[in-house]
Order: structure tokens, then sequence, then C-alpha cells
């Protein structure tokens, strides 16, 4: 089996890490780079979310934004590391499962290792899969594109029924399961998610394998 780990707000509470830095970070981007008030960046910012999944698409497909500008300037996040933090036991429930182990995000690769750094738990991974690997023919796919799905399982030698997305964005898992990969729901730190990424109801899709609060449990399903 192998696992693939989402990174924010799965294996860290990015909610309090990371994410309002980076909200901020991206309306004032869109701000300063394409003449908006903040309120039509956070209109634009959100739509484009909508639509394709991943802000950063809208604004490179209609504004012609360097993926690599906008990803270092909104992940900057001065003291970061000081407000990085995770749970003990999920991380000692991965260290004891089977099998190769990704870190899948849809985040800069500087950004994600900053992160792993700070939870002292970057040995546990094999690979990191960042937005800079999610690349196909000159253009973005990143999470929830199923074709960069399937491109990772080849790029992997494995099918994709042997692969588990451990996530906490549903949308994501969706597309992971059309393809056959198995799916982790991760809610441990949905409370603090807004119901467009965790779920109207809470409730277990029927694309969603199994619903966990923590990731003590995968050791348990990989025996299954």
């Amino acid at each position: 089996m192998i696992w693939l780990f989402d990174l924010d707000d799965t294996l860290h509470d990015a909610a309090n890490a990371s994410m309002p830095g980076i909200h901020e970070a991206m309306g004032a981007y869109m701000e300063r780079e394409l003449a908006l008030t903040r309120d039509e960046a956070h209109a634009l910012r959100r739509r484009y979310w909508l639509r394709y999944g991943a802000t950063l698409l809208g604004l490179v497909r209609h504004h012609g934004v360097q993926a690599a500008h906008f990803l270092h300037d909104v992940h900057r996040l001065p003291g970061l590391e000081e407000r990085v933090s995770g749970h003990r036991h999920d991380f000692a429930a991965i260290a004891r499962l089977r099998g190769p182990k990704l870190v899948l995000t849809n985040a800069p690769r500087a950004y994600a290792l900053r992160v792993l750094g700070a939870l002292r738990i970057e040995h546990l991974f094999d690979a990191v899969v960042s937005i800079e690997d999610m690349t196909l023919f000159g253009h973005l796919r990143p999470k929830p594109d199923a074709r960069m799905l399937r491109a990772l399982c080849a790029r992997l030698r494995v099918p994709a029924t042997r692969c588990v997305l451990v996530e906490d964005t549903l949308v994501h898992q969706r597309s992971a399961r059309r393809i056959g990969m198995r799916t982790v729901w991760m809610r441990r730190y949905a409370r603090h998610r807004p119901l467009l990424w965790a779920g109207r109801d809470g409730r277990r899709p029927a694309y969603v394998d199994h619903r966990v609060q923590g990731l003590r449990p995968l050791v348990r399903l990989a025996m299954r």
C-alpha cells in the first residue's frame, strides 16, 4: 500500500499556523497585482477556488500571473515555525504504517518542508509531492485534478487501487475515488473549516471509504 497524505489540516493545524496569513497574503497580492479593492480580491479568490479548485489556476489562466511568483509571495509567512502544531499520536501512527508514505500537497515545496521540519516528521515520509510537481503538458494540474493523480500513479508504477489518500478536503477525495484510490477523510481539524471545505453536514459521502478524527485508526485499517 502507498500512503498519500495531504499536509494542511491533515498533518497539522493549518487554520492556526498558516491559513490566515496565506489568505491575507493572497488578498494583498491580488489587490496589488490586479489593481482590485479588498472586497473585489476576496470575491475573485473565492470564485476561482470554486471554479478551478485553486485560486492560482484562475490567476494564471485569466491574468497571466506567474505561478512561482505568486506561490513565493503568499507563502513567506514569517514566524510560521513557532505556530505549527500537530498531534504526536498521529505521527506515531504514520511511523507504524507499512509501505511508502508521501506528502501530496497543493502548497509549494519550500512551505511544505518548513512545516514538516517544524513538526520534526520529515523523516517519516519517502517524498514530498508539491504543486511544483503537478504540471502536465505545461499546465498546472493540482488537486483535485484526476489527470494529475493518474500521472502520479504512473510515476509510482502502481495501480490507483494500491494508493490511499488521507485528506481533509472532500473535493479532492472525490477525484481520488473516481480513479480507484482508497480514501480516508481526516476530520481532526474540521471545526476550523467552512462548510465549503468540510462538507455540509459532516456525514461521510459514498466516495469516502473511512472517516477518522485522527490518524491512529489507519494502523488498524491497513491490516484489512
